[in-house]
């Protein structure tokens, strides 16, 4: 039309709307600002450092697209909830939280994992992409009860990741040396006295069989399943970022 008018010869150019929508949930209980760190650094992070840089990294991708953003943290209660929003300032908003949950430590709060899923998934109306980092400790909910609120996840056909944000070598493998060892509970302060060589086997054992139950009952619900561990780098993080976006949008 308008080389019609003008005898003039035109480029059209658009901005692509890409509609995404992407909600963090970030576990703040106690649990999670372990391994205590006295200098961090890139290389030596607590679970918390490591959820929180994850989730910050992600954040960088999806402002070169000004993606709507939300973010929920809770532990024993919901501390923070920010629906999704694309601005600079709710960005900024966001920043401005994971680096509080970095810098003051939650001391004896427990995780209310199950319930909070439940209510976070009630208020995720439009389909979303969701990101939980958790460790996933809290022994006083059943295994069936959290399966179903990681299942309520994906009311609306969300798209969910699950962050199962651990330090392997001694959440998992229980790598510790051969010398008494004092445990304490961070969630409610109890302690124990260990010879850690003498249950090291059935330790293992155990969190494999409950990492291998997780496993399976995500993949029966459709939920993608990430081994984060906090001394490895962000390149596993953000590369399940990347796939799991270009299936949102296909």
């Amino acid at each position: 039309k308008l080389f019609a008018k003008t005898d003039k010869l035109y480029t059209k150019k658009f901005e692509e709307e890409t509609n995404l929508r992407c909600h963090f949930i970030l576990d703040q209980s106690a649990s999670m600002y372990y391994p205590e760190v006295k200098s961090p650094s890139l290389s030596d992070l607590d679970k918390i450092s490591f959820s929180a840089l994850s989730i910050a990294s992600i954040m960088q991708l999806l402002s070169k697209q000004r993606d709507a953003v939300g973010l929920s943290i809770y532990d024993e209660e919901l501390r923070f909830q920010a629906t999704e929003k694309g601005s600079s300032s709710h960005y900024s908003m966001i920043y401005d939280q994971l680096e509080k949950c970095i810098q003051y430590p939650q001391v004896n709060t427990k995780t209310n994992t199950y319930q909070f899923l439940h209510e976070i998934a009630e208020k995720l109306k439009r389909r979303s992409l969701v990101f939980l980092f958790t460790d996933l400790f809290q022994p006083e909910v059943s295994k069936a009860d959290l399966f179903e609120a990681l299942r309520h996840l994906k009311y609306n056909k969300h798209q969910v990741v699950l962050f199962h944000t651990l330090d392997y070598k001694t959440e998992v493998e229980f790598d510790f040396d051969d010398t008494p060892k004092r445990f304490f509970d961070l969630e409610n302060g109890s302690k124990i006295d260990l010879q850690t060589q003498q249950i090291k086997k059935e330790y293992a054992q155990k969190m494999s069989e409950f990492i291998q139950e997780l496993k399976l009952t995500c993949s029966k619900y459709k939920i993608r399943y990430v081994q984060a561990d906090i001394r490895e780098d962000f390149e596993k993080i953000l590369s399940t970022y990347l796939i799991e976006t270009q299936k949102l949008k296909s």
